[in-house]
């Protein structure tokens, strides 16, 4: 059977199943296989954000699976929080449908209860798996397309089962565009909300002492571009960095008791055999689980169903801020640009307590459409969700309650979060009896409410999976990780970033301290570094550039700043060895009391500044051209600073954003003739009503007639004149009544015609849709790559200066930075 959904491929809509036909005369859907057309979900519908309800056994979870199966075949990546274990099913793809692909998944106790071997089972199960595809317009290569389309990785924080995930080794600052404001903000709320959840802390974000306390460290910190550690927050609270939260003072606000109470549970969870668990791994950084190194779209399943509930709302809650933060650096957009799915919401998103959680989920569903990423939210029952909350979902999938009591629940939540149009009695009908793997789908996108019964899902599903199987099916991704990780290539597949100064880089090979007390006289700019208790200071060269970058073809008008810092040999800087620093380093106005002074290298005079200064410039010239990378088929080159990953993260958007265009563009096209039609079939409709009903009264008055005449002929109360002029009226009216069939047949046939013709119209539309290139991947498109070099005289040295570092010598005697 070919493929059915092939044609929708790539065309922006998911397919999720088949629409339920109600049996004839029934009020709600019969329970047999009468299905209709098929339900093709339009992504950008999702941006409004999406809530699927189901008692378990309802189907909820192959709802949620083919969901996000269909996100990864259209490139959208997407971040699932397991709390259940059943979304780790997403890795179980079999292309070749053999029983020998799936027997290693096989239950043997479920062997064993229906009384047949594994490998027996195993046979079944690839069989039911390639009728069930069959079954529902789909075959192995549309697996195997979805094997190709996104990388699947489980992710087990606070665990080595799967890949790990570093959560607490350190509190690394957010990016700098990110380190003010209320993105700042929230990213700091969520991770102490977390942090305390996690001790059993019960704190409210305006008013704790703990709360305000760890919020000011880690806000000052980050602010200031420092990492934290553990550790770093237990000596805060032992020694704060500050006199005064607010205007009181710190041991007003936060007693030294108090503060010493909160730093021992710090210590015991920085002692506890489980801290290295949380502390290894790859860094929670929600681009690199919504993309791959190269980026190609990402599913990551975080899996925390072996966490405990504390654990769960540390790590939950530290993950949507990170989420959070992501989503604010990124450019507007219509289209589906990513999906945050959550498996069961119990406990994160209540209506009536305020868990750390809540208010990240709270604003993710207020502000995520406009960046093009969509929620999607699971759970059991309908109370275990804030209907205000509710009222920013725009597609809810209602399936199987567990009672009456649920059900009417959920229809006044749904009653109050819709904004019109919402008909109760008609949902009412629609839930009542609702089957298996069948949900009400309300999209407030289209016109009315539809029941739908899912599709085969592509993956296998085992059910949920164990540490040991997570640890089998991840095997080969941790050790190739272990390998890039060796190679430096895990540092390569995180977004390129400015390089900063090492903390202790290298001593120059200066030479050795002179013994001066204090800096030689030189005609040339100096400054000191700032230092703690130096030994010594060592000459090196500062030098700070302003490269002006231009190319109209591209659109390129950019200045690049750059602060080198560099020994000077042989009488030359070492620019090729120059330390490449973010900003220009922190000075002193005068060196440390105490400090020897090496010597001068040679060369460090005017004469040799002018010369370096054009040295400088002949360098940047040549070693630091701006790459520029141009995809040709979507007529867009990067951006000064992107990276290729980074790049090709962006033409996905802009792919999609096209694609949606042109989608939209063709619906336009189309919509007034299909309005047109719809409005002649609704008249058609009223003209078959018309003569139906003048049909039916034409048979009446004809029926009484005969009936009359037959029996005034029989009891002869009539004349035989009288009896033959009603027997010609009689005559008359049954062919009359024999028109008005005629004219309901031709009622009937012209709205058949125009039945047709819209059908025509509509397979007309999909053909243009198919028509639509989406030939290309931009994750694999060959991009061309143009070098942009500024003109040296274009250049301007800032800053050109004598900087004395400060070293001190470490216990083997070897110069470390101070």
């Amino acid at each position: 059977m070919p493929d059915a959904p092939a044609p929708f491929e790539g065309l922006g809509v998911f397919y999720l199943g088949k629409e339920v036909v109600p049996a004839s005369g029934a009020p709600e859907p019969s329970p047999g296989k009468s299905l209709g057309a098929p339900v093709l979900y339009d992504s950008t519908d999702l941006t409004t954000h999406a809530f699927i309800v189901g008692m378990t056994g309802s189907g909820k979870t192959g709802l949620g699976v083919g969901l996000i199966e269909e996100a990864a075949l259209d490139g959208i990546p997407v971040i699932a929080i397991d709390p259940k274990g059943d979304l780790g099913n997403l890795t179980l793809t079999f292309p070749d449908l053999s029983p020998e692909s799936f027997r290693p998944w096989i239950d043997e106790g479920e062997a064993t209860r229906e009384g047949v071997t594994p490998e027996a089972l195993a046979e079944q199960k690839a069989g039911l798996w390639r009728s069930g595809l069959e079954a529902w317009g789909q075959n192995a290569g549309r697996v195997a397309r979805l094997q190709d389309a996104a990388d699947v990785t489980i992710y087990t924080p606070g665990s080595d089962a799967g890949v790990q995930v570093s959560v607490l080794g350190s509190l690394d600052p957010p990016p700098p565009e990110a380190r003010s404001g209320e993105a700042s903000v929230e990213r700091v709320d969520a991770t102490v909300g977390g942090l305390l959840t996690l001790l059993g802390v019960e704190a409210d974000a305006m008013s704790s002492p703990e709360h305000v306390f760890l919020a000011k460290v880690i806000g000052d910190a980050w602010a200031a571009g420092t990492a934290l550690t553990l550790a770093d927050l237990i000596g805060a609270l032992q020694s704060p960095p500050f006199e005064a939260i607010g205007v009181m003072a710190v041991d007003d606000f936060f007693p030294a008791r108090s503060r010493t109470a909160l730093a021992m549970k710090l210590n015991g969870l920085l002692a506890s055999p489980g801290f290295a668990a949380w502390a290894q791994g790859e860094p929670l950084d929600a681009d690199r689980l919504f993309y791959g190194a190269s980026g190609k779209p990402q599913v990551s399943v975080m899996s925390i169903a072996h966490l405990g509930d504390e654990e769960r709302m540390f790590f939950v809650t530290r993950l949507l801020g990170e989420v959070l933060a992501w989503m604010r650096r990124q450019p507007g957009t219509g289209s589906l640009r990513a999906i945050l799915y959550m498996d069961e919401i119990f406990g994160y998103l209540p209506p009536t307590a305020n868990p750390a959680s809540k208010q990240l989920l709270l604003t993710l569903l207020k502000q995520a459409r406009a960046f093009g990423l969509g929620i999607v939210l699971a759970t059991q029952n309908p109370v275990d969700m804030d209907y205000k909350a509710l009222s920013n979902c725009g597609t809810w999938f209602v399936g199987r309650l567990q009672t009456e009591r649920d059900k009417d629940r959920l229809l006044d939540g749904l009653e109050g979060a819709a904004s019109g149009g919402f008909n109760r009695a008609e949902v009412d009908a629609l839930l009542s009896g609702i089957g298996k793997r069948r949900f009400l789908l309300h999209n407030v996108h289209e016109s009315a409410p539809v029941v739908m019964e899912t599709r085969w899902v592509l993956n296998y599903l085992a059910g949920p999976l164990t540490r040991t199987q997570i640890g089998t099916l991840m095997a080969e991704q941790k050790e190739g990780r272990k390998e890039e990780g060796a190679s430096g290539g895990m540092a390569a597949a995180a977004p390129e970033a400015a390089p900063v100064a090492s903390p202790h880089p290298q001593a120059p090979s200066a030479p050795e301290a002179s013994g001066a007390s204090g800096p030689p006289s030189v005609d040339v700019p100096q400054v000191y570094l700032a230092g703690s208790a130096p030994d010594e200071y060592v000459p090196m060269l500062l030098a700070r550039a302003e490269i002006p970058f231009e190319r109209k073809s591209l659109d390129i008008e950019h200045t690049e700043r750059v602060t080198l810092l560099t020994e000077i040999a042989g009488g030359e800087p070492q620019w090729n060895a120059a330390e490449m620093l973010t900003e220009r380093p922190a000075t002193q106005s005068a060196p440390e009391a105490g400090a020897a002074f090496a010597a001068l290298p040679e060369g460090v005079d005017a004469s040799g500044f002018a010369r370096w200064e054009k040295s400088l410039k002949k360098w940047l010239q040549q070693e630091r051209p701006l790459t520029v990378y141009t995809s040709k088929s979507l007529k867009a080159s990067s951006r000064p600073g992107e990276d290729e990953r980074a790049f090709r993260i962006r033409l996905q958007t802009i792919a999609h954003e096209a694609r949606d265009e042109q989608k939209a563009a063709l619906r336009k096209k189309y919509q007034s003739k299909l309005d047109a039609l719809e409005k002649r079939m609704r008249s058609a409709q009223d003209a078959i009503d018309r003569e139906q009903s003048q049909a039916s009264q034409r048979k009446t008055d004809t029926f009484v007639r005969i009936g009359t005449t037959l029996l005034g002929a029989f009891l002869g109360n009539r004349s035989a004149r009288s009896t033959m002029s009603a027997v010609g009226v009689t005559a008359r009216s049954a062919g009359r009544m024999s028109k008005e069939k005629a004219d309901v047949a031709r009622a009937e046939q012209k709205h058949a015609d125009l039945q047709n013709d819209y059908a025509e119209l509509e397979t007309q539309l999909q053909r243009e849709m198919d028509g639509i290139d989406l030939s290309l991947d931009p994750t694999t498109e060959a991009l061309d790559t143009t070098e942009v070099t500024a003109t040296q005289t274009s250049m301007h040295v800032a800053e050109m200066a004598l900087a004395w570092a400060p070293y001190r010598r470490d216990a083997d005697g070897r110069r470390v930075r101070a």
